[in-house]
């Protein structure tokens, strides 16, 4: 019994503004809010516009290496690319070489997409405040944050 008084008298309560982990989520949220509208004029959600800056950088992708590179699971990434297809802006198709492969090429309108889009990311990244330099900082601790827990959740 005496432990638990002595658990009890030394812990602190918990303050949600103390918890690292509520403040990237609810950045994430207020990152959201800022998108969305940009996002309307051109039909995309903001997982379907991180999805499209990936292939403007990269076209011709197979699903597998998109969807490592957006942290996503092929039964969310399949939906996504699925609409973005509707939408015209992407062609999916088997893998020649590998037919258990689903590959992802942009259209001419996902191309055209791009020169609309990049005026978004200047929109957000004013948006912020925050000068380029931070900016980085930034990107870079949350980036390594993201890996440390990865690493911490592979053991």
């Amino acid at each position: 019994m005496k432990n638990r008084k002595n658990e009890r008298s030394t812990s602190v309560p918990l303050e949600l503004g103390e918890f690292l982990c509520f403040a990237i989520y609810s950045a994430g949220h207020a990152f959201n809010r800022v998108y969305q509208p940009l996002l309307k004029d051109l039909g995309l959600t903001y997982p379907q516009f991180i999805a499209m800056v990936l292939l403007w950088r990269q076209d011709d992708q197979i699903v597998g290496e998109l969807g490592q590179k957006l942290f996503l699971q092929s039964n969310t990434l399949t939906p996504m690319l699925k609409r973005l297809e509707t939408l015209g802006f992407i062609k999916r198709s088997r893998d020649s070489a590998d037919e258990r492969q689903v590959r992802i090429k942009l259209t001419e309108a996902g191309r055209r997409l791009h020169l609309q889009a990049s005026s978004i990311v200047r929109s957000v990244r004013k948006a912020t405040g925050l000068q380029e330099k931070q900016v980085k900082d930034l990107t870079r601790d949350v980036d390594d944050l993201r890996k440390a827990l990865e690493s911490r959740n592979s053991r």
